[in-house]
């Protein structure tokens, strides 16, 4: 009476073997869940916490509240185009066109340029802002006369040639954390991490003195 039939034991363990591999699909398809959804968080999370690849590394640490009141210090009474070298997340570049600034920013990293529109669409900026994905050492900032600069001390030297052979003297460039080698700052606000240094070109250049000279020469 307690024996199983030849059918019900010929079943039993294909009942068996179909709940494993249906457990076993199961887990894959968790596993491979889990694995995109990590994966697609490591996507978003690494440019924020990582250098994008450029010749200095220029790594992506975000603008302090009074970092960007120092440099809107810096630009009072300044008009004409801007643009914020290495741009991040957006927060110079949006800070500066609330204040009626066209400006613009240049990003290696693309997640951050594509996160910088979408701040200043929030924000409602985005008619007065332009983020695009470059490299700084590509770029000709000719046309700028407000400069914004978060850098480190191994790129400032050949930023500083860069930008005195490309901009007009009408110019001003504002450095943040680290100063430019060569130039002597015009004006300087903050402390520690928060300095801000203002370069005017027509000084830092000597546009004023090569014009005094000629001034002399042309009389006599």
């Amino acid at each position: 009476p307690g024996a199983m039939s030849p059918a019900l034991a010929k079943e039993a363990p294909r009942e068996g073997s179909e709940g494993g591999s249906r457990g076993r699909s199961w887990g894959l398809l968790v596993t491979a869940g889990v694995g995109g959804a990590l994966v697609a968080l490591y996507a978003v999370a690494t440019p924020f916490v990582t250098p994008a690849l450029r010749k200095v590394c220029l790594p992506f640490v975000p603008a302090t509240a009074a970092q960007i009141q120092n440099v809107l210090k810096m630009l009072e009474n300044r008009s004409g185009s801007l643009v914020d070298i290495g741009s991040g997340d957006g927060r110079i570049v949006i800070a500066a066109a609330k204040k009626g600034f066209q400006a613009v920013g240049y990003e290696l990293n693309p997640w951050l340029v594509w996160y910088s529109r979408y701040r200043a669409w929030r924000d409602g900026v985005h008619q007065n802002t332009k983020f695009y994905i470059s490299d700084l050492w590509k770029v000709s900032f000719s046309h700028y006369r407000n400069v914004v600069v978060f850098g480190v001390p191994q790129m400032m030297p050949k930023l500083e040639k860069k930008l005195e052979e490309e901009l007009e003297c009408n110019a001003r460039i504002i450095a943040c954390r680290f100063p430019f080698p060569c130039w002597i700052p015009d004006h300087t606000t903050g402390e520690g991490i928060d300095t801000v240094w203002a370069y005017d070109l027509k000084h830092s250049r000597g546009c004023e003195t090569k014009s005094l000279k000629i001034t002399p020469e042309t009389e006599s």
